[in-house]
């Protein structure tokens, strides 16, 4: 896994690349505990992550919990097959997802 982060004020653009993954997201997971400290908004770029697994999803989630507190987190350019993961595990309706310019506010699921 390989991390890019873009600074601008307190707002962070991370790019996530490769696996995240139970051996790669106590990285992930300590840079973003240091970007949540300082941050009003955080975009996590997925477009080159290829894969997530539980550990990485809960990164995630303690990222958006940190930020729910004091400002925003966006997931942008998530490919189809991490969105299949979001969608099946549920993160898709608590997350706020952009693709393609086009935002996803989290969303109540509703049976047919």
């Amino acid at each position: 896994m390989e991390i890019t982060q873009k600074r601008e004020d307190n707002n962070f653009e991370i790019a996530i690349s490769g696996r995240l993954d139970t051996v790669s997201s106590p990285q992930l997971q300590s840079e973003m505990e240091a970007v949540t400290a300082e941050a009003e908004s955080v975009v996590l770029d997925l477009k080159d992550l290829e894969y997530i697994s539980s550990a990485g999803l809960r990164v995630i989630l303690l990222v958006k919990k940190a930020m729910d507190q004091k400002g925003t987190l966006v997931l942008k350019n998530v490919s189809e097959t991490v969105m299949a993961i979001l969608d099946v595990t549920g993160f898709s309706t608590i997350l706020t997802i952009e693709n393609d310019k086009e935002q996803v506010e989290p969303h109540e699921s509703t049976a047919d």
